[in-house]
């Protein structure tokens, strides 16, 4: 079996104050990507830098204080790389592989967007670099007879059955047409699986992300934009997804919720 969770920890050195710490030494998970780290290695308390029987890689922003993203495995790592083989994008933080027996881990922080503004811009930059390193991430992992998995924050919903208020969403960044579409395509040229949508077809969400205004979370008013997509041979092996929604508001540690999921073995 192989599990691995993804969270976005909205700043790693404030999920640790709220509970993060106890989260991660209570997981069964094999794997966990974290997305928006927004510390240092360095600025990182010792216990979340590196906790005991975790094999860890932190790949930081260039810019302080912003993105990140981290893998902890509990397997040693057979190689690490940062980033995706782009000069804008690789000292971002929005990045980092690693090579497992039989898988390679992605952690994604995919930039979030804003209509009309420079930071849309860079999220359809992004995403147009991005889907090519999808097919050449399949294509090197079933040469080297693994499977591919990029698990992470993409910031959009793909269907309307990921998001509550759909109708409302449908000119804001992250339910735009274009960048549904472009998730279409990580599917179906690509070639890669939606492994929740998949164990959960007919579902609403499960939603893994709730504003902190309003009451959001109390009215299970979410998105569900935390996603494992996955080579089609690994996907067929995922027999059990969950969104470790906290149960209640006060005890979240993150304006996002852990997004699990157990594979069987390979065949």
């Amino acid at each position: 079996m192989l599990t691995v969770t993804t969270v976005n920890v909205n700043g790693l050195r404030a999920a640790a104050k709220k509970g993060f710490g106890p989260w991660l030494d209570a997981t069964a998970a094999d794997v966990v990507c974290l997305q928006e780290v927004r510390a240092e290695p360095k600025e990182l308390p010792e216990a979340v830098r590196e906790p005991d029987g975790w094999h860890v890689v932190h790949a930081p922003a260039a810019a302080k204080g912003r993105s990140g993203v981290s893998v902890y495995a509990r397997r040693e790592l057979e190689g690490i790389r940062v980033g995706f083989g782009s000069t804008e994008f690789d000292g971002s933080g929005r990045y980092v592989e690693v090579d497992l027996p039989g898988v390679t881990v992605g952690s994604l922080y995919l930039p979030s967007g804003e209509v009309g503004t420079d930071r849309q811009d860079e999220k359809e930059r992004f995403m147009a670099e991005f889907l090519p390193y999808l097919k050449e991430l399949r294509e090197r992992a079933a040469a080297g007879g693994r499977e591919a998995l990029v698990a992470g924050d993409w910031n959009i919903a793909h269907q309307e059955a990921d998001l509550k208020n759909w109708k409302a969403n449908q000119k804001k960044s992250g339910f735009l047409p274009a960048e549904r579409a472009w998730l279409t395509s990580v599917f179906e040229e690509a070639g890669y699986v939606d492994v929740v949508r998949a164990l959960h077809p007919d579902a609403a969400g499960p939603y893994s992300w709730w504003s902190y205004r309003g009451r959001a979370f109390d009215n299970d008013a979410g998105w569900r934009i935390d996603y494992q997509i996955a080579s089609p041979g690994l996907a067929e092996r995922a027999v059990k997804a969950v969104v470790e929604r906290a149960p209640a508001y006060d005890q979240r540690w993150s304006d996002h919720a852990p997004v699990t999921v157990a594979y069987g073995p390979a065949h």
